[in-house]
């Protein structure tokens, strides 16, 4: 349950159109859904402003479809990450209007309302095109949880000029994600020239040295570009969702 229909609840209370015991029944606390396999928790929302976000990975299909029944029959919006590619076809088939990416690996069902906007714009940067599926994964959940996000792609260091024009959209954001492999030292470029939050994130790209990100995160990690905060390996959801609350705080 969403806030802002906890606040619509409650205003029907004040005006008397529902009763307390109705408006205490539906608020009551814990709202949880055991499945066997999943216990689902329906007031994530109302604790933290989304949804529970099913991460698909390590899931069967029909664990999958299940799940994302039982929440998108609250009709507040379901977001899948990690989606398999066998998992496309069953979830087209069984929630109209679901929007599958399949370089994000994301499925999105829009809620019956939209959720709160978020203030300005969330900017998400990529080193290279081998980190689009990170920053897709980023972009789709940004979105989803009610803001506007632009992309600056393929502008890594090893063409430094490419970050160095395009100065007008970092001076737009409100907040910039910065997905990079390799090296990892894309972050700390973009920390040193905006002064909105920046939030890196190292993606496993790379060969042998980089070994699956950790070189990257290690940089990141010793960025000397103040106020750059750093998240896990491949994290483009868990970047948003910190973005996220940022434009809505």
């Amino acid at each position: 349950m969403r806030r802002e229909r906890v606040l619509a609840l409650l205003r029907l209370v004040v005006d008397g159109s529902v009763d307390v015991e109705t408006a205490l029944a539906r608020l009551s606390l814990p709202d949880e859904e055991s499945l066997g396999f999943a216990t689902i928790d329906h007031h994530r929302a109302l604790r933290q402003g989304m949804p529970e976000v099913v991460f698909a990975e390590g899931k069967t299909v029909d664990q999958v479809v299940a799940i994302a029944e039982r929440l998108a029959e609250r009709d507040e919006g379901l977001l899948l990450t990690r989606l398999q590619p066998e998992m496309h076809a069953p979830l087209a088939a069984r929630f109209t209007g679901i929007e599958l990416n399949e370089v994000a690996r994301t499925g999105y069902l829009p809620p019956g309302s939209p959720p709160p906007a978020g203030r300005g714009t969330i900017l998400i940067v990529t080193a290279g095109t081998s980190d689009l599926p990170v920053a897709e994964e980023a972009a789709v959940t940004a979105a989803a949880l009610g803001n506007d996000v632009s992309r600056l792609t393929d502008v890594g260091v090893a063409g430094i000029h490419r970050i160095l024009a395009r100065g007008d959209a970092l001076a737009a954001a409100s907040v910039v994600i910065v997905v990079a492999g390799m090296d990892g030292a894309l972050p700390s470029v973009v920390g040193g020239l905006v002064a909105v939050p920046v939030i890196a994130v190292p993606s496993s790209v790379g060969y042998g040295a980089s070994f699956g990100g950790i070189a990257a995160l290690l940089t990141m990690l010793n960025s000397c570009a103040a106020g750059v905060t750093v998240v896990n390996i491949d994290n483009g959801f868990g970047a948003a969702c910190a973005a996220s609350r940022i434009t809505h705080c």
